[in-house]
């Protein structure tokens, strides 16, 4: 909880000081790389979060990894994160600046969950749903497959969720026709 509001302090800083800056939308590029780089580095997360290793040792790891692909700005913050030994919250400000910016720009987050990848038409049509549901402008669609589905999709908009996949229909019928041979047997 701590470091949730420590995440979310330090994204809302950086995101005022980049509509400040005029520089927003390189630092939302810049927020997407470092997330995309920690997400898909188990070692590089264990590396942040290690008491350990010294402050020093990880604004090194983050600086050649870093430098010449993100702004002035984001190397400065990075710095500064490590001063303040906030280094293990990096993941967590990257994730907070990505959903503070959203709302700042008024665009709504989706998570569609189908069975094989979604076609360009169905992509659009996703998208058009949304947006004639929540009335946000912007839709940002997150994508994944899960073959567990066999069919259909499942879409989540916030905390509401469609589920039109053919492995709910099928546990569905199968609740009513255990029900019904219940009520039969009585």
């Amino acid at each position: 909880m701590a470091d949730q509001r420590v995440a979310s302090r330090y994204a809302k800083s950086l995101l005022d000081l980049g509509q400040e800056q005029g520089t927003l939308e390189q630092v939302k590029q810049d927020m997407d790389l470092l997330d995309q780089v920690v997400s898909g580095s188990r070692e590089l997360r264990l590396l942040l979060r290690n008491p350990i290793v010294k402050h020093d040792k990880k604004l090194a790891i983050l600086t050649a990894l870093f430098k010449g692909k993100v702004t002035d700005m984001t190397m400065r913050f990075f710095t500064i994160l490590t001063q303040k030994n906030r280094e293990s919250a990096l993941e967590s400000v990257a994730v907070e600046f990505k959903v503070q910016y959203n709302i700042l720009r008024g665009i709504q987050t989706a998570e569609v969950v189908s069975a094989v990848p979604l076609t360009p038409a169905l992509r659009e049509q996703m998208r058009a749903e949304v947006t004639r549901q929540s009335g946000h402008v912007g839709v940002e669609l997150a994508e994944r497959v899960d073959p567990a589905l066999i069919g259909g999709f499942v879409l989540r908009v916030g905390d509401v969720q469609l589920d039109e996949s053919v492995r709910s229909s099928l546990r569905k019928m199968r609740t009513a026709l255990q029900e019904n041979s219940y009520q039969n047997q009585l």
